[in-house]
């Protein structure tokens, strides 16, 4: 299901929601060692660290899963919950700064289980490993006849030039569990699974409201303008922000007036802005609106607006990677609207403007900084075609 064709180059899927991450809810079931670095750090959201001179009673730090050089039969491999059950479209797996003692080969699988699954208990502790117990209940599961994504190949060292390993995948089916096998041994660094989340829908009664953007129901990130400090995809993760990395953050725009000026309502008059195209995890009709700036305090947007429209899947795949005004079909859901720093605001009524059923959506953000969240609270409905 994957090309095993290696690329050096991020590849479009790179763009999706990492369903993996831990800030989504991912983490790390079972892992049969442990011993000089834990698995679960391969979940983090930041880039890995390198730490010069630093050790541990077990060996030197790495910010990253390693496993002991293997003296027995049989090769290390961890089992991975999706924080967000949905369909992959691609995997990065980065060795960054196992150079001598990353792992040489991978191969990924994964599963679709049911609600309640339950694996043996785990104490994830650096200088361990899967007690005999553990093994024989993991044994039973059968998780190597688990569908196989990417079959073993090799990976690079974590030099800078080759950390980084990327690999498509095919499948089009809904994934709940992914295990990452290693052979025989040795270290990785980050697990990144990129893909898009799956609801089912048909759970949701008609007059319940739901976040139609947020990454658990399926929304995602289609394009946008500027992602320097952080990406746009993150302004619709799960919970609010950790911190100013977790939203979607631009560069200072170069367009800026030397002295800005501000028309009768207060909103700052100038020529430029940043946007973001999300597709909605369901066409729906748009009631409420939430825009966080969580952390953003000297750097938020001046204001925000935000558009609609109901696009056929050509005519989307036409707007992806474009100006974010590639069509005419946008409609004027929240108008020009204030913002204020490190502030919940939250928008209903008069202020969200009837637009009917719509997906995508357009974020615009007046001249540039930081948004944390966005959620967009609607009723799921089916599309009109008659507007498509």
């Amino acid at each position: 299901m994957s090309s095993t064709a290696m690329s050096t180059t991020p590849p479009s899927f790179t763009q999706l929601n990492d369903l993996a991450c831990a800030k989504a809810g991912g983490r790390v079931l079972f892992a049969t060692d442990d011993w000089f670095a834990m698995a679960d750090n391969l979940l983090k959201g930041d880039p890995p660290q390198w730490k010069e001179g630093v050790f541990t009673e077990y060996g030197k730090w790495m910010d990253g899963w390693e496993s002991r050089r293997k003296r027995m039969e049989g090769h290390d491999w961890c089992i991975v919950q999706l924080g967000v059950s949905g369909v992959i479209s691609g995997v990065e797996v980065d060795t960054s700064y196992f150079t001598g003692n990353f792992a040489p080969r991978f191969s990924l699988q994964a599963a679709c289980l049911p609600d309640g699954t339950t694996f043996p208990v785990r104490q994830p502790t650096m200088g361990t490993a899967a007690s005999s117990q553990q093994l024989a209940a993991m044994e039973e599961m059968k998780t190597e006849k688990w569908t196989e994504l990417v079959p073993m190949t090799p990976l690079r060292p974590g030099y800078p030039d080759t950390c980084k390993n990327y690999f498509p995948i095919t499948s089009t089916q809904r994934w709940t569990h992914v295990r990452l096998n290693m052979y025989p041994d040795g270290g990785i660094a980050r697990l990144r699974v990129y893909g898009i989340g799956s609801k089912d829908w048909s759970t949701v009664k008609n007059s319940e409201l739901v976040d139609l953007v947020a990454m658990e129901n399926g929304g995602v990130c289609l394009g946008f303008s500027n992602a320097h400090y952080g990406h746009p995809r993150n302004a619709i993760g799960l919970g609010r922000a950790e911190n100013m990395g977790d939203g979607w953050e631009t560069a200072r725009r170069l367009d800026r007036p030397p002295i800005l000026k501000a028309d009768k309502s207060g909103v700052l008059m100038v020529p430029g802005c940043e946007w973001a195209v999300y597709r909605l995890g369901h066409p729906g009709v748009i009631l409420k609106i939430e825009i966080d700036t969580n952390h953003f305090k000297g750097n938020y947007p001046d204001s925000c607006r935000i558009e609609a429209c109901a696009l056929s899947p050509e005519e989307e795949k036409a707007v992806v990677g474009k100006d974010g005004a590639a069509t005419g079909k946008w409609k004027t859901l929240l108008g020009p609207t204030k913002l204020s720093a490190h502030h919940r605001l939250f928008l209903s009524g008069g202020q969200v403007q009837p637009v009917g059923v719509v997906s995508p959506v357009r974020l615009t953000m007046t001249p540039d900084g930081g948004i944390s969240r966005m959620r967009l609270w609607g009723f799921p409905r089916a599309p009109n075609p008659a507007k498509l």
